[in-house]
């Protein structure tokens, strides 16, 4: 029987809020497989949470993999989401955005939840920097969220928390949006058509807008360079037309491995006795209401905007306006083809989601620069 006391040892140390992360951790992993949302980031952050969370686990501390993961490639350096930001900025194609430049607007308002969450963060009692980096999960943008969180709140209780909940949101866009889409719609505007006419965009636009983007977002929010910055190289490598398997390495290859390795090393921040408390329900229902709002405002300002445009716009596609590229765009083309199955809304969502990736970037980068003052 001597032999088993270890086991015995093992598993008598285990906390009823350890049982509770493997809990959590198992249901990552189940939304990732069996609804196919997000399986890249859900299942490594999945297991990462039972890693984490058995007692003495060898991934923590100064010789543990996912610690160390974590220290060096989102607390240090935040090299990762960076580089992910290059992936990101190769799967674009601006093309439908700068032949209909007025979807720039439509993105544009899809970030209003993330300015009436802080507001709300702050009345709830958070302070403002820890408001600021909860209001950014409204993005669906899960780095942005990591590199505002990183910057501004680094030693915060509820740092882990808001990067957890804002990959998870980015997870369940295709489950939360077609709900707001119908409420803050009718029958008769879900079933507007849109006529795709895209106009030429030369090569030599294509290149441009990467570089004057990155300008003119780094003069007006210093702090979004890098952010910008990195998404819009990504950008430059699809577009110039002489990197073409750089581009799709980007693409496939390194947004995928670097997608991971992020997963695996957020669920550092999901040990039960810093993720199990009030604050991260708190946190997760503010993470809902900002996600909410910015699909919300999209689609109120395409409403909007038919009250003084005779070409009408499906309001829909204002709720393609969060960052999670290309999965809201795709949710908007379902529930334009559900409604009419001659209705093809996906490159007006296109144009609308791209700008709201950059929309989100610049949003982040205006925060940090506000608030790291």
């Amino acid at each position: 029987m001597g032999e088993l006391d270890f086991l015995i040892k093992g598993i008598s140390s285990v906390s009823w809020q350890q049982l509770i992360m493997y809990a959590v951790g198992a249901i990552l992993i189940i939304i990732g497989i069996a609804k196919k949302l997000e399986p890249s980031l859900l299942i490594p952050m999945g297991l990462g949470a039972i890693l984490v969370n058995i007692p003495a686990s060898g991934a923590l501390g100064q010789a543990g993999a996912i610690e160390w993961l974590f220290k060096v490639g989102i607390e240090a350096s935040e090299i990762m989401p960076l580089l992910l930001f290059i992936g990101i900025g190769a799967m674009l194609d601006f093309g439908p955005l700068l032949s209909n430049p007025k979807l720039i607007f439509i993105g544009a308002a899809a970030q209003a939840g993330i300015f009436l969450t802080i507001i709300l963060s702050v009345v709830l009692g958070f302070d403002i920097k820890e408001a600021a980096s909860i209001g950014i999960i409204g993005a669906a943008d899960g780095p942005t969220s990591i590199l505002v969180a990183t910057k501004l709140i680094p030693d915060s209780d509820i740092y882990g928390a808001i990067m957890v909940v804002a990959y998870c949101y980015m997870a369940l866009v295709p489950l939360i949006q077609p709900i707001v889409i119908k409420g803050c719609t009718t029958k008769k505007e879900r079933l507007i058509k849109m006529e795709y006419n895209p106009k030429n965009v030369t090569k030599g636009a294509k290149i441009a807008f990467p570089v004057i983007i990155t300008i003119v977002a780094g003069l007006l929010a210093p702090e979004s360079v890098s952010l910008v910055g990195f998404l819009m190289f990504g950008n430059l490598i699809r577009e110039c037309g002489v990197l073409n398997s750089l581009s799709e390495t980007a693409q496939k290859s390194l947004a995928n491995i670097v997608t991971i390795f992020l997963g695996i090393s957020i669920a550092s921040q999901m040990q039960a006795e810093q993720f199990l408390k009030p604050e991260t329900l708190l946190i997760l229902g503010l993470g809902l209401f900002a996600f909410i709002f910015d699909t919300a405002g999209g689609v109120l300002f395409a409403k909007f905007i038919n009250l003084f445009s005779k070409n009408k716009v499906n309001p829909m596609i204002g709720a393609a306006g969060v960052s999670a590229v290309p999965m809201a765009a795709r949710v908007v083309h379902k529930e334009g083809v559900k409604e009419d199955p001659t209705n093809f809304l996906l490159m007006h969502s296109v144009g609308v989601n791209v700008f709201g990736q950059i929309a989100s970037v610049i949003a982040g980068g205006m925060i940090l620069n506000f608030f790291m003052k």
